[in-house]
């Protein structure tokens, strides 16, 4: 049971309610919106609210235990507040946000509600709607290592140990030609071997895609030009002469962790177990049956 603070409870006991809904959304990226269902523009906690005709939140079902609570935000796409490219690009995917009651006649006196995250997002016709997930959605999220023959770690994270900020492992690269929905090509890539950029990703320093990295999962150089293919579509948001930061790419295996990035020692997966066919297998002429290790 969500206990209320003492004025806004006195509020709700004097029997003439004066409250709104608000909801803050804060994206991933850093940027803050906050939308009302009142008809005036509302300021309280570090956040102005703007009036957002036709937004409205489902019911919300709460469950007992360990069960994720799911609702529904719906409304009509506003471009100057939540544009809808924005939508498309998925700079909403992941956000937080938080559901306030406040008193519209002496705004201080509010109180959270919930605080969700934003699931999936669907639109229709104008109309999106944002799914929010409780904060037991986290408790679906994998913790802690994973024992498997790959590495578990990011290129250049903390475990990782590599600075993918140095120059052999980055380069900025213009696009020349948009080949299809998940195919460009740059500036040529000289000084590095085809697939460097492969299992790496882009960040996007210009356009529409501005600030939105994206997965990489092909580089081929050709005699005057290089190809980078990406793992989702991306070509009505990028344009001829967009500037893109090319990363480069890990397989997580351990042949490529000590011949691409000799960091053995940082090697964050378990080569030597047996595989999901382990009980398969049977005795081969000429294989070695030393007992030596798989990987050195």
């Amino acid at each position: 049971m969500k206990k209320l603070n003492s004025a806004f409870a006195a509020h709700i006991g004097s029997g003439a309610s004066s409250l709104v809904n608000c909801w803050r959304i804060t994206r991933v990226d850093g940027v803050v919106l906050g939308f009302t269902d009142h008809d005036k523009e509302l300021t309280f906690d570090n956040c102005v609210f703007l009036p957002s005709f036709g937004m409205d939140r489902g019911e919300v079902a709460s469950k007992l235990g360990a069960q994720v609570d799911t609702s529904e935000i719906v409304g009509i796409v506003n471009s100057n507040a939540i544009d809808e490219n924005d939508i498309l690009l998925g700079r909403y995917d992941d956000a937080i946000v938080e559901t306030f009651k406040v008193n519209w006649k002496d705004v201080e006196n509010y109180q959270l509600m919930r605080r969700d995250s934003v699931g999936e997002i669907t639109r229709t016709d104008g109309v999106f709607k944002l799914e929010l997930r409780s904060s037991q959605h986290g408790l679906n999220i994998n913790k802690g290592r994973v024992y498997q023959t790959f590495c578990d770690c990011v290129l250049g994270d903390s475990d990782c140990s590599i600075d993918i900020e140095q120059e052999i492992y980055k380069q900025i690269v213009v696009v020349v030609s948009i080949l299809g929905k998940q195919k460009i090509t740059v500036s040529p890539l000289s000084g590095f071997a085809n697939d460097w950029f492969s299992f790496g990703y882009g960040v996007w320093n210009s356009g529409q895609r501005a600030g939105k990295k994206d997965e990489i999962v092909l580089h081929k150089n050709e005699s005057s030009q290089s190809i980078i293919g990406f793992g989702e579509s991306i070509d009505e948001w990028v344009q001829v002469g967009d500037e893109i930061t090319l990363y480069a790419g890990c397989d997580r295996a351990f042949s490529t962790c000590r011949e691409k990035f000799s960091n053995v020692v940082n090697f964050r997966g378990f080569p030597h177990i047996p595989g999901s066919d382990f009980v398969l297998r049977y005795p081969k002429a000429g294989a070695d049956f030393s007992g030596k290790p798989l990987y050195k």
